[in-house]
């Protein structure tokens, strides 16, 4: 198995896929995957890959039905992979921890969009038992669910220009900590 993070083609790839097997609750795109895996890396208590291999489909009743042995065992290899670098980031080398948001074009302006990430991380947060989490860090929680939860919408979109991008450049920062409370126990 290759070590170190995706390139852009096996990052496409892995969208392809989400993409071809997708049902009404599975994730989005790999970004919707990175979110989650990093939930899932991050969580007070181990969550199995029982639980969060099906999640990425919706649900068990929604696995895919691979259309070859290859295509399976490249998913599978490129989500260990991937996974596995999100966790050496987040654990050995914290400066190189980037969440890996999308970005869309407006009118020839790049914008960066990071709603997608923020619903898989909350997605791989709802698979787990987070009420451990010190009070301490809920704000960092707080701060990703604000993108990551539908409930929150109308709140975002009465936000300034300035307060949307300092929402935006808290994610980063709020990911890290509720990793590192892990370092710590």
């Amino acid at each position: 198995m290759q070590q170190g993070p995706l390139t852009e083609e096996q990052l496409e790839w892995l969208d392809d896929m989400l993409l071809k097997y997708a049902t009404e609750d599975s994730l989005m795109d790999a970004s919707e995957l990175d979110g989650m895996l990093t939930a899932i890396l991050s969580a007070p208590e181990q969550i199995s890959p029982g639980v969060w291999l099906p999640a990425i489909w919706g649900n068990d009743d929604e696995m895919p039905e691979w259309e070859s042995e290859e295509e399976f065992q490249n998913f599978h290899d490129l989500l260990a992979q991937h996974m596995n670098d999100i966790v050496e980031r987040l654990t050995a080398y914290p400066d190189q921890f980037d969440p890996l948001f999308g970005s869309h074009t407006v009118h020839g302006e790049e914008f960066t969009v990071v709603e997608e990430w923020c619903v898989g991380y909350m997605k791989g947060v709802d698979l787990g038992d987070w009420s451990s989490l010190p009070a301490s860090l809920q704000p960092a929680l707080d701060v990703i669910a604000l993108h990551g939860r539908e409930e929150n919408i109308s709140r975002l979109e009465k936000f300034t220009v300035e307060e949307y991008e300092k929402s935006v450049a808290a994610i980063r920062p709020a990911a890290l900590s509720l990793h590192a409370k892990q370092l710590i126990h």
